[in-house]
């Protein structure tokens, strides 16, 4: 090795500093001093040094490097030149410590917030190769499925506490989660453990769920994706997005999939259909409206299981002891509108709208329990009764926050103000579980025949209940994240809310078609107001460190 020394100058004889000075065809450079000198070290042998910057002519020269020697070349003087540069693109990001999360409703930093929050990015969705809402969940600590509900949906919970319908939101808005979530969608996940009552009212002390779809973007692109596996599962999907015809005020974004799959157990099979439109304005400088939806039909074959005899697994995992008319057909579709206005630098307004539907119908025989444990001539028999339900919900919400972010005196404040209001209009009805057929778990070969006193189908089976509840919600919260040093935050707040859950039950007489007779009816009216407190202290030793305490409370009503 060797080095090579030199100066660049102006044309007007001026120093060039910050010039670039590099080995032609290798890695090695340099930049120039204050006085355009520059010193370099180079590999043995004749070398090819160059010397550019933006806005000028490169020049390039030719010395010999002696190994241990020092290499001495001309002056170099730079001309200007005609290039320029066409485009600088600067992006900035956030740590996840630093991102807001959504669910809060509130523009603080994960750090800032005395309740522990996760947030599950697309970029691990994707590498993971995520399908279902559990895979993703594996990155959440003390977040989990407890059940399958026969492989129709994930149960999830948190704490002890179940992750109900109530307690997992979409975008912000209450989500029904007896469907099983299509995660294809997701931007992100953001969880918030424990009490999130001041922010959304009833919701088990647990935590929450927040699913964050794929949004609108100006720049024009787009994927799609394929995805095979064991047991015919297919799963094309797609995700188109761009601006409306070029503009710079509309922008839009659809991706959708279509999966199906069959089982390793005999005659298990699911179908689900999958579309998420949105479409982006920007009405003013400052103020932007996202208005989304998206569609899901599920229909699979409800899997029970294949049953146990005194505790003890039978051998063939393959055997399908439901009926083959079994299914759960479920549709959901849901529009949101979200309105954002930055008022000015301190205060924003964001206006939410949303309408929910959701369809379900379940029809199966009820979980495999056999009848007889000892081993002899009945031994494995089961009894099989069906079940059937049929659900219909509509959901609608209005939401209004306030948020601002200011000074008094030396002290900082986040603050939220806000109030919500919500309805649920249920339709359920309920058939009498009946006795169908006997069949035997050990062996689905041995025909048992019909008993007596059975109903004949699904199709025949008569009415238990019809229930019709018409829940609603409204709730005016206010909460401020204090700072009153830069590492000691206290936030306070406070949400007064208000539930009605009146229901009628309608009773139809047992021995009865279901056309037939009229039904009893006993009506049920229950009104309740609760308030949520909140209250928590942070303490920052340092940037990524945060330790906090708080205080907070849940509320649900109790039957």
């Amino acid at each position: 090795m060797g080095t090579v020394t030199g100066r660049v100058q102006l044309a007007d004889g001026q120093p060039a500093e910050q010039v670039s000075v590099r080995i032609k065809g290798s890695e090695r450079g340099t930049v120039t001093a204050a006085d355009g000198s520059f010193v370099l070290r180079a590999p043995a042998g004749w070398q090819a040094i160059v010397v550019s910057c933006l806005g000028c002519v490169g020049q390039e020269a030719a010395v010999e490097v002696r190994p241990g020697q020092t290499a001495e070349v001309p002056p170099f003087t730079l001309a200007r030149g005609e290039q320029q540069l066409a485009e600088v693109t600067v992006t900035g990001s956030k740590s996840l410590n630093q991102r807001t999360v959504s669910a809060g409703k509130i523009p603080i930093a994960p750090l800032d917030n005395p309740q522990a929050t996760l947030t599950i990015e697309r970029p691990v969705l994707e590498q993971q190769q995520a399908l279902r809402l559990s895979d993703v969940l594996a990155n959440v600590a003390g977040v989990y499925v407890m059940g399958a509900t026969g492989g129709t949906q994930e149960e999830i919970a948190s704490r002890g506490f179940a992750y109900s319908s109530a307690n997992t939101f979409k975008n912000g808005v209450r989500y029904n989660n007896g469907i099983m979530p299509e995660v294809s969608s997701l931007e992100r996940m953001e969880v918030l453990k424990g009490s999130a009552a001041i922010l959304y009212g009833n919701v088990a002390a647990g935590g929450i769920l927040n699913l964050v779809t794929k949004k609108p973007q100006f720049e024009r692109g787009g994927s799609v994706g394929l995805r095979v596996g064991s047991f015919g599962f297919v799963k094309p999907q797609f995700d188109v997005y761009g601006a409306v015809g070029g503009s710079q005020k509309v922008a839009y974004r659809l991706n959708g999939t279509w999966e199906r799959a069959d089982s390793y157990r005999d005659g298990v099979h699911s179908n689900r259909l999958y579309v998420n439109p949105s479409l982006l304005f920007k009405l003013t400088p400052k103020t932007d409206l996202v208005v989304e939806g998206d569609y899901l039909r599920d229909t699979r074959t409800p899997d029970y299981g294949i049953g146990a005899i005194n505790y003890q697994i039978q051998e063939s995992r393959s055997r399908f002891l439901n009926t083959s008319d079994a299914h759960n057909a479920t549709n959901q579709t849901s529009a949101t509108a979200t309105l954002i206005s930055r008022l000015n630098d301190t205060w924003q307004l964001q206006a939410v709208g949303a309408f929910q539907r959701y369809a379900n119908e379940l029809k199966s025989a009820s979980r495999p329990t056999a009848n007889v444990i000892k081993p002899g001539r009945n031994y494995g028999n089961w009894l099989r009764s069906l079940q059937r339900t049929e659900t219909r919900e509509n959901y609608y919400l209005a939401q209004l926050d306030l948020t601002g972010t200011f000074r008094t005196g030396g002290i900082g404040h986040t603050l939220l103000v806000g109030a919500d209001a919500d309805q649920y209009n249920t339709n359920t009805l309920s058939y009498i579980s009946q006795a169908y057929d006997s069949v035997n778990i050990i062996n689905p070969g041995r025909m048992l025949g019909r008993p007596k006193t059975t109903v004949s189908g699904y199709d025949a089976m008569r009415y238990n209940t019809r229930t019709l509840g018409n829940t609603r919600r409204a709730g005016f919260y206010a909460q401020n994240l204090i700072s009153l040093f830069d590492h000691v935050k206290v936030l306070a707040g406070v949400r007064w809310s208000y539930l009605e859950t009146p229901s009628d039950v309608y009773t139809y007489p047992a021995l009865t078609l279901p056309a037939t007779n009229a039904p009893t009816v006993v009506e049920n009216r229950r009104y309740d107001n609760a308030f949520s407190p909140r209250l928590g202290l942070v303490y920052q030793p340092v940037k990524t460190v945060s330790l906090f305490a708080s205080y907070a409370n849940s509320f649900s009503p109790n039957k």
